[in-house]
């Protein structure tokens, strides 16, 4: 069986139930996909328990549905590209120790308790599993998706500098959770003798040649558009970027995520304001909105389908609901050690510090990592449990932190924030 059927069934359904969100619930995209992808799978199991010979044409079609690899070697440049062409360079500098402090040392920090709270979580629970494979777990489910609670906030008119925190750091986070991801996997696969030196040269070798490269790739590509004014061409020029650029670092060995952000800020940045006309920065703009809105759709869908095929354990349920608390109680922990190891107390006070910690959503990039596992990496219970996660901070999460915002707003918590910030 080709990728085509299986391909066409994700956009369908994605496409579905975007009309049904905009219609019918008329909630944030991210928000209202999850909801419903939700609704369909928890409806798909039970069909599959009571009936199973119906859902047994379904069940072999996902079990098809290979898409592991496309997803680590293109989804995730296309999902972190589309974030990055729309940071303002600008703000970000105004706020960039805070983001380089949250979307390096938070992440590590957050890795590695994630990592060793879940592997004596699972052992607690009798359910013995390598620490390597946690440390998986605790890359996959740190990176935060900004999609959702970024339009939320703009309406609680929460300060810019709070705005560009979350989305600075998400966007960051996001690729330097894939290194680490990617690291702590050859890790796991590699020799027996492959040390902490190891490990360090492997890391630096991808973050800082995936940066540079990122440089390179995007300079070259603002080259070109600036000597054209054609948006076909240029928006074509932009995709090439992301499909060939993701494809060479991959086989240079360097972060390709790393790179599409460097490459996206870069174009997003310096080639929207000298190499492209209003016409082509609207066109560019918008198609990779659509790029961002439709893969998102269809990771939300295809998570939901994967359960078809993993093995359900009631107990992985349970685990998941104390995960749910522990990963908070983390992400707090990962944002309050940056912030006092380079002393923002000043400007990143205990209200911004809560907003960061629930407005810290996951989404597309954890899920697109959790399905990405071998089999060899207890996949169904990873793909249980991050999708339990990622639901509720999603739906719990995301629908709740504009109160939040608006309750801290009336007390002038978050725009004291806003007027303490500076460089």
């Amino acid at each position: 069986m080709g990728t085509f059927a299986p391909f066409s069934l994700l956009i369908v359904l994605a496409a579905l139930f975007a009309y049904v969100n905009f219609r019918v619930l008329k909630l944030p995209s991210s928000i209202g996909l999850m909801f419903l992808a939700l609704l369909f799978s928890v409806v798909l199991v039970a069909v599959g328990k009571t009936m199973p010979h119906l859902l047994g044409d379904m069940r072999i079609l996902v079990e098809h549905l290979d898409l592991s690899r496309l997803l680590m070697n293109s989804m995730l440049g296309f999902l972190l590209f589309a974030g990055a062409i729309h940071i303002k360079i600008d703000v970000l500098r105004q706020e960039k120790w805070a983001v380089m402090a949250l979307s390096t040392v938070g992440v590590i920090t957050s890795t590695m308790l994630v990592g060793s709270v879940m592997f004596h979580l699972l052992g607690a629970f009798g359910i013995q599993v390598e620490y390597l494979h946690c440390l998986l777990f605790g890359a996959l489910i740190s990176p935060t998706d900004p999609i959702a609670v970024l339009g939320i906030l703009k309406e609680a008119k929460v300060p810019p500098s709070l705005e560009m925190k979350i989305a600075g750091e998400s966007l960051f986070n996001d690729g330097v959770a894939v290194v680490v991801f990617l690291t702590i996997l050859e890790i796991s696969e590699g020799p027996a003798g492959f040390g902490w030196v190891d490990v360090a040269g492997l890391f630096v070798q991808e973050a800082v040649g995936g940066i540079a490269f990122g440089l390179a790739i995007g300079y070259g590509a603002f080259l070109m558009m600036r000597s054209i004014d054609n948006y076909k061409v240029e928006v074509l020029i932009s995709l090439a970027v992301v499909m060939g650029g993701y494809s060479l670092a991959q086989a240079l060995h360097i972060s390709g995520p790393l790179a599409m952000v460097t490459a996206g800020i870069l174009i997003g940045n310096h080639g929207k304001k000298h190499a492209m006309s209003k016409t082509t920065e609207e066109y560019v703009d918008k198609f990779w909105e659509l790029i961002d809105e439709i893969l998102n759709a269809i990771l939300f869908v295809l998570i939901g389908l994967e359960l078809l095929v993993v093995k359900l354990d009631p107990i992985h349920f349970a685990v998941g609901g104390i995960a749910i608390v522990l990963i908070l109680v983390v992400r707090y922990i990962s944002v309050w050690v940056p912030a006092q190891l380079i002393r923002f107390q000043e400007r990143m006070r205990h209200p911004t510090l809560l907003m960061l910690t629930w407005g810290g959503l996951r989404g597309g990039i954890s899920i697109a990592m959790a399905i990405s596992l071998g089999d060899t990496f207890d996949r169904g219970l990873w793909i249980t449990l991050t999708y339990i996660v990622v639901t509720f901070s999603i739906l719990v999460q995301g629908m709740t932190i504009g109160k939040l915002a608006q309750r801290m707003a009336r007390r002038d918590e978050l725009p004291l924030e806003a007027e303490a910030g500076g460089t």
